[in-house]
């Protein structure tokens, strides 16, 4: 399931030591099905429902047979044998709720909210999988490298956001490139458009900057890092092609991507 939904931290996991892999991938796996259910949904209730789901799952009230999902009885598994806490994965949970409505995200201190409890917790989390003592010097690093994913991430999503009408880029920078939620929607400005992009991009590699300017996480946690490895070169390409990415994939081809985590994992940078 995890190779289906989320190649890139799938391919992370099989250069993660042998024994963590099946947790990573349950941690993974669980990451990748609250963050499609917008994908897999017409309205925001049903939406609602899925992921009451697992708050229910994690607050020990799961509804029938756990065994019959395998991506919830490994997270269970996985919470149990590395003392994951409850509560980071309960807030990724409440996190996802944004997805599901077309609410613009506000201001920056908003989207690096999400991010934090998003992509920073999962790679916190998987920190903890790989070394305990580790991750507890590393959530600073954790909370940069997941704002700067988050941010790559919604720049590949974001025609498809688009074309639904959901808007991430925060209110000062639409503000500063004289656009509101409407006009950056409509895609009309191409210009104003661009310098939002840049911003948003910027953005991204600024976090991405703090993190790595804190140094490099100790080699146990490292592989929770790598899929980070891939955000700098869709932060960049980003800046550079502003409003063109309506029209062109930033997505780097497989190949690419399977090297960039390789080089990341060999150099022990990301």
């Amino acid at each position: 399931m995890l190779r289906d939904t989320d190649r890139d931290r799938y391919l992370a996991c099989l250069l993660s030591p042998a024994d963590t892999r099946g947790a990573l991938a349950a941690l993974y796996a669980f990451n990748a099905e609250i963050a499609r259910v917008r994908d897999l949904v017409k309205e925001p209730l049903p939406g609602e429902v899925r992921l009451q789901y697992w708050r229910d799952l994690l607050a020990g009230a799961a509804h029938g047979a756990t065994a019959a999902n395998p991506v919830a009885a490994g997270l269970l598994q996985a919470i149990a044998r590395h003392h994951l806490p409850l509560k980071p994965l309960l807030d990724m949970v409440d996190a996802r709720v944004f997805d599901l409505y077309d609410d613009p995200i506000g201001e920056r201190s908003a989207l690096e909210g999400y991010a934090g409890e998003t992509a920073s917790a999962v790679i916190q989390l998987a920190s903890l999988v790989l070394d305990g003592e580790a991750a507890a010097r590393s959530a600073d690093r954790a909370g940069h490298a997941g704002v700067a994913q988050a941010i790559a991430g919604l720049l590949l999503l974001m025609p498809q956001h688009r074309a639904r009408g959901q808007v991430y880029v925060p209110s000062e920078i639409l503000a500063a490139t004289g656009l509101d939620r409407d006009s950056f929607l409509a895609g009309q400005e191409r210009s104003r458009i661009s310098a939002a992009v840049e911003a948003f991009a910027g953005l991204g590699l600024d976090h991405l900057a703090k993190a790595r300017s804190l140094g490099r996480p100790d080699a146990s946690i490292l592989p929770a890092y790598l899929p980070v490895s891939l955000a700098g070169p869709v932060l960049g390409l980003a800046r550079r092609r502003g409003a063109d990415l309506f029209d062109r994939s930033l997505q780097p081809p497989q190949w690419r991507r399977q090297i960039t985590l390789l080089r990341a994992a060999l150099t022990k940078r990301y």
